[in-house]
């Protein structure tokens, strides 16, 4: 099993998931909807939803319970609330769902298209500093950059692999 057949096992466990244009409608119907990140801190930083909290995956177990060091209160209390989970893609999100879901939160949902569909929507993205950050410049940050050890090795057709 590879990372993506993992998160497409997790849908098909009864993960739901929403799109940015809906999420939208529900932050106007909710303006209070839980707004869970569960990228790394540098990531949310970097940009986020208005008003979501930032847990990260790493840590959402221990954070999801009482009695921890990385409990958080505000999302322990959210147990029983609608809870939208965001990645920067939407998979960590999906397998954050999947745990939760796990740990008794019936009512967490994953956005589709993570927050690089948020931006694609041109729905606002905020950084650490409360100051909206420019569509282009959170484009740049979403493009996918991998270094050359990072990709899949390809096969040379002389080599008999």
């Amino acid at each position: 099993m590879n990372y993506r057949e993992l998160v497409r096992n997790c849908l098909s466990d009864n993960v739901q998931e929403i799109m940015p244009w809906d999420l939208v409608v529900r932050m106007e119907q909710d303006p209070d909807l839980f707004i869970l990140d569960v990228r790394e801190p540098y990531e949310f930083d970097a940009l986020h939803i208005k008003g979501s909290i930032n847990v990260p995956r790493g840590i959402l177990e221990a954070a999801c319970e009482w009695d921890y060091e990385d409990t958080v209160p505000e999302l322990v209390n959210a147990r029983n609330r609608d809870i939208v989970v965001v990645c920067r893609s939407g998979h960590r999100s999906v397998l954050a769902v999947h745990t939760m879901q796990l740990l008794g939160y019936q009512h967490a949902i994953s956005l589709r298209t993570g927050l690089r569909g948020w931006n694609d929507y041109e729905e606002p993205l905020w950084n650490s500093a409360g100051v909206m950050v420019d569509t282009a410049e959170a484009d740049n940050y979403f493009t996918v950059k991998l270094r050359s050890d990072q990709k899949a090795p390809k096969f040379r057709k002389d080599s008999g692999d």
